[in-house]
């Protein structure tokens, strides 16, 4: 189902919540680092092409990370497999468990704000 987005020409697909979970062996911190510089540069393209909605790191109580969570829009559920095959965090075995939501995000323009306002929270 595509709907059109009325303050956009762009077209949503299909959303889906993304959470990677990394690995808890004593070699996973090294895993995640020796590939974050190519999952952030494949993040910024994903960003570019509007396919990725939102990310966030996620961190232990101690405030190490571990894992990962994206809200993304594909055209398809292939894109998005596409996409996995080629995430860095996935070809280098950072995230050991991976949960792939189907969702929908009434309105997403909603819950953008401009950068100031973050700054103030």
């Amino acid at each position: 189902m595509r709907h059109t987005v009325n303050t956009q020409t762009r077209l949503i697909s299909m959303q889906f919540v993304i959470v990677g979970l990394d690995g808890t062996d004593k070699e996973a911190p090294e895993r995640r680092q020796a590939a974050r510089q190519d999952h952030i540069a494949m993040g910024d393209k994903l960003l570019a092409s509007g396919n990725l909605w939102y990310g966030a790191a996620l961190l232990n109580d101690d405030g190490t990370m571990k894992g990962s969570l994206y809200v993304v829009n594909f055209q398809s559920e292939n894109e998005l497999q596409e996409w996995l095959n080629e995430e860095p965090y996935v070809k280098g075995s950072v995230w050991k468990e991976l949960t792939v939501h189907k969702s929908n995000t009434r309105d997403p323009w909603q819950f953008n704000r401009p950068k100031e306002w973050f700054k103030g929270q």
